[in-house]
């Protein structure tokens, strides 16, 4: 009997350390995901988390950066599974390079275009106009940052941008643009409603309507190249879920259904 016993235990703690290293490896899968930067909070404080406690062997990891400096990392070989970009440009160019796995792009996100200045400035934004009472504007350069292209769109359309250009600071990315508008290097800038929403140091005093500027749209796709295909379609399909629309819809966005 007590061999018996000896067997049995000797069999259970088998198959103990057996189920936890195969869990382990498990827990080894990965994926990377390239975001516009426009989304980390949302994902890093939410998103992500909520995804990987329903898939508990799947890891996400994020990078986050202007959507035009993502496409060039993706060109150049960078191993990104997902690519959410800030407009549909970026993945438009990357899908007809054949980077994209065409199937896979979906209309995610839309957002909204702002000016935004210090929470306790004295300066007077009541039009659009009044963009030239500021002596330093910050958007997004438009070369390689959705926002900044935004923003370029609207002051042309205004026909205020041949009159702003000694008064730009471009940045590399719409963080960027809000860490000076917040740090007060700047006394506008011109962001996504959903960054001047993560913050009290800065309000809002214009919004930009569909006359003014083109439609903010946030597309993802996955890489052709990408070796966790199966992992990105689950992340991608969660991120259309129910449960991540209220996530999407707490930090400002409004997605696309």
């Amino acid at each position: 009997m007590k061999k018996f016993i000896s067997v049995f235990l000797l069999i259970s703690i088998f198959l103990f350390v057996l189920s936890g290293c195969s869990s382990e490896g498990k827990q080894d899968t990965k994926f990377m995901i390239a975001a516009a930067a426009s989304l980390k909070n949302v994902f890093d404080e939410k998103l992500i988390p909520e995804f990987e406690k329903d898939n508990p062997n799947i890891i996400v990891e994020a990078t986050y950066d202007g959507s035009g400096k993502l496409q060039q990392q993706i060109k150049e070989g960078a191993p990104v599974d997902v690519f959410i970009s800030a407009a549909t440009k970026q993945m438009d160019e990357l899908n007809n390079e054949g980077y994209i796995l065409e199937d896979s792009i979906k209309e995610l996100l839309e957002n909204k275009i702002v000016v935004i200045i210090p929470k306790d400035s004295n300066i007077e934004i009541n039009n659009f106009e009044d963009l030239l009472k500021a002596e330093k504007i910050a958007i997004g350069d438009p070369a390689s940052v959705p926002a900044g292209q935004y923003a370029k769109e609207l002051l042309t359309n205004l026909n205020l941008w041949d009159k702003v250009q000694d008064k730009l600071s471009l940045g590399t990315n719409v963080s960027e643009v809000l860490n000076w508008v917040k740090e007060k290097s700047a006394d506008v800038g011109i962001v996504y409603s959903t960054d001047a929403y993560s913050t009290d140091e800065v309000k809002i005093v214009l919004e930009a309507d569909e006359n003014m500027v083109s439609k903010v749209i946030y597309p993802v796709g996955i890489i052709k190249s990408s070796k966790n295909i199966v992992n990105a379609r689950e992340f991608i399909e969660f991120l259309q879920s129910e449960k991540a629309n209220e996530i999407f819809a707490e930090y400002g966005f409004t997605p696309i259904k």
